[in-house]
């Protein structure tokens, strides 16, 4: 099979059995997912949205979440990985969105790189979820999942995953792939021990193919 028939193969599953996938982030604007993805590195979902209610409820827009000090923002987000880190980033992503962006989160990806706690995949996220850009954002389930199954060739970094998922998948199907990867490597195609035999992409996993199981 080829890489280009094994990403038509791979697609066309996806499509069927997944017509719709989104983030499991909850959020109602794109300040309040930028937050939720800014908490939720290294960190699961489930665990971001017990914490934002209250975060966003106290800060419900960058002005708010800029006049804080991030021993108070802490407080509120203690559960999360990192919170030291994290609440720091909070605050001068917000301080710089009131003070560089007039309180609207851009929608380039470079742009959105400049603002403290954002790297590259967060970036893509906002720009594929919110501005529905065709952007790839590679996390720890995208970038497993994508050498795995072989949609990627001896990948060795997010950004080498990213360009591979980015030449092959079509460019208007990148943001719903992005979730459909994310979602079968969380669910399915997990780190340890991936269910393969609940899988329907044993027929074009290289993956099951050499292991068989």
């Amino acid at each position: 099979m080829t890489k280009k028939e094994r990403f038509e193969k791979i697609i066309e599953w996806f499509q069927a059995n997944m017509p719709v996938a989104e983030t499991e982030l909850d959020y109602s604007n794109p300040y309040e997912l930028l937050v939720a993805v800014i908490l939720s590195a290294q960190c699961t979902d489930k665990r971001v949205n017990l914490i934002t209610p209250d975060l966003f409820q106290r800060y419900p827009s960058a002005k708010e979440l800029a006049e804080a000090e991030p021993a108070e923002v802490f407080d509120y987000i203690r559960s999360c990985t990192y919170p030291n880190n994290k609440s720091k980033h909070l605050v001068g992503m917000a301080k710089m969105l009131t003070a560089d962006f007039n309180n609207e989160v851009p929608d380039d990806i470079i742009q959105l790189q400049k603002l403290p706690g954002v790297g590259r995949k967060t970036a893509n996220v906002i720009a594929s979820v919110v501005y529905e850009k065709p952007a790839m954002a590679v996390d720890t389930h995208v970038f497993r999942v994508s050498e795995r199954i072989g949609l990627t060739t001896n990948s060795k970094t997010p950004l080498e995953t990213e360009k591979q998922l980015v030449k092959h998948f079509p460019e208007d199907l990148l943001p719903i792939a992005h979730h459909w990867l994310i979602l079968h490597g969380r669910y399915v195609c997990i780190a340890r021990s991936p269910k393969c035999a609940k899988c329907g992409l044993q027929d074009y996993c290289k993956y099951y193919q050499k292991n068989g199981k």
